[in-house]
């Protein structure tokens, strides 16, 4: 998102955020994150520069598009889980995902699958999809609503108080916003393969120790 692109489109829904703007960002967050295209974060970003200047109330925006995150990852959750499964075995052979790696999916979100939903809200893509996978992997009901609802609070923290509290000076500060996002993302997944690795290097180690017991 470059900042043009942002003043555009806030500029072309000015009327839509102040009459409707509480639904708004309930609902279209809520689309959002289990997959259907919707603008939930730019209705997000456009809101709050709103209550930055008086026209809605900050807190209950907040709210309101925390449980929209919490609720459409959710149902995400419970797609992947009772059907996701199923197609990805059914239709995964074309793309070479096989029972095999399936089950190496699972056992990486058995011990990883926390830090990954924690991560994955803040990318584009990743954030459509991450109930989905979680669910599909299946990855601990309890578990994957516990780091889903820490990361939609940082989430909508970030998007929604953050640009409250700078207001029009958002948009002087969102190019170091977006270079600090690339290298907190790039970090973020440096660390996940090297646990993946590690992981996967001890998994190893101990199939070597039991062979060379038996």
């Amino acid at each position: 998102m470059t900042a043009q692109y942002i003043q555009q489109y806030i500029a072309a829904h000015q009327a839509f955020f102040h009459a409707y703007g509480y639904a708004a960002v309930f609902f279209l967050v809520l689309l959002e994150d289990f997959a259907l295209p919707s603008p939930g974060e730019l209705v997000l970003i456009g809101t709050a520069l709103i209550a930055s200047q008086g026209g809605l109330q900050i807190a209950p925006l907040l709210m309101l598009a925390w449980l929209g995150a919490v609720i459409g990852d959710n149902i995400g959750f419970a797609i992947g889980y009772f059907g996701g499964a199923r197609l990805l075995v059914r239709y995964g052979k074309r793309v070479g995902l096989t029972h095999e790696r399936l089950d190496r999916v699972h056992r990486f979100f058995e011990r990883y699958g926390g830090e990954v939903v924690l991560v994955a809200r803040f990318f584009q893509g990743a954030r459509q999809l991450n109930g989905i996978v979680a669910g599909s992997a299946g990855m601990p009901w309890r578990r994957f609503l516990v780091y889903n609802a820490i990361g939609a609070a940082l989430w909508v923290g970030a998007w929604g108080y953050g640009v409250y509290a700078l207001g029009k000076r958002f948009f002087d500060y969102l190019p170091l916003i977006e270079r600090f996002s690339f290298y907190l993302g790039l970090t973020a997944i440096v660390l996940l393969l090297a646990g993946a690795l590690w992981w996967g290097w001890r998994r190893v180690r101990r199939k070597a120790i039991c062979d060379g017991n038996d």
